[in-house]
């Protein structure tokens, strides 16, 4: 069987039970980033070989792993963190293993954008996540009008050194909107700023650090 595990997206505390139980008991734990796994594993005493399953090699990873699986061996896919799917590799190896008939199941656990999402005051009737933005301008741009007339809250994923070229794009597209910057959730330094799109970019730190969920309202209607 396959098992879609999720894992902390910071505090290690926040693991579930029935994910360590998994963890134990599987054959093999595949990793995006087998040496961040293997802190987890070590943490919490479960030695487990792991393969190495990221953007880059997911083709030949996915062969190898559904080899496996239709041997009878058990995997479990973890991300760096939180669930894996999510802005995460997952999608493809899920669809190979449903193609050859295995059985698929995942171990439910934490998810950056829910918590961020809830966090910011925005209402949560009705999101849409949109996970990580393209990096160049007018490509971000384009991105960002397909859901200008959207009344949903919108949710992004953003890396620090891009952060303020994409607030500067979002206040272009959608206007001055009501919005939220979370960071480091779960962990020391959580922040969550709340304000207008101008107000957010206007406190930014000249070199933001960390990686960012970014909460904009959606449209009135």
């Amino acid at each position: 069987m396959l098992y879609l595990v999720a894992t902390p997206i910071g505090n290690l505390s926040d693991i579930t039970l029935r994910a360590l139980e998994i963890l134990r008991q599987v054959d093999y734990v595949a990793s995006e980033d087998t040496r961040k796994t293997g802190i987890l594993l070590k943490h919490f005493d479960i030695k487990k070989p792991q393969i190495s399953f990221h953007e880059h090699n997911e083709a030949k990873a996915a062969e190898k792993i559904i080899g496996l699986l239709e041997k009878g061996k058990s995997v479990a896919l973890v991300t760096n963190s939180g669930t894996p799917g999510i802005s995460d590799p997952g999608f493809t190896l899920v669809r190979a293993a449903i193609e050859a008939g295995i059985e698929v199941t995942m171990v439910p656990g934490a998810s950056a954008f829910v918590m961020a999402v809830v966090l910011s005051g925005l209402p949560t009737h009705g999101f849409t996540f949109r996970g990580f933005p393209p990096r160049t301008s007018s490509k971000r741009q384009r991105f960002l009008a397909v859901d200008k007339a959207s009344p949903h809250t919108l949710i992004f994923y953003e890396s620090p050194h891009r952060l303020r070229s994409f607030l500067k794009d979002a206040l272009e597209v959608l206007g001055d909107r009501r919005a939220a910057l979370a960071k480091e959730l779960t962990k020391m330094f959580e922040s969550v700023k709340r304000g207008r799109l101008s107000e957010l970019l206007a406190q930014l730190e000249k070199e933001p650090k960390g990686e960012y969920t970014v909460i904009v309202a959606g449209a009135e209607v």
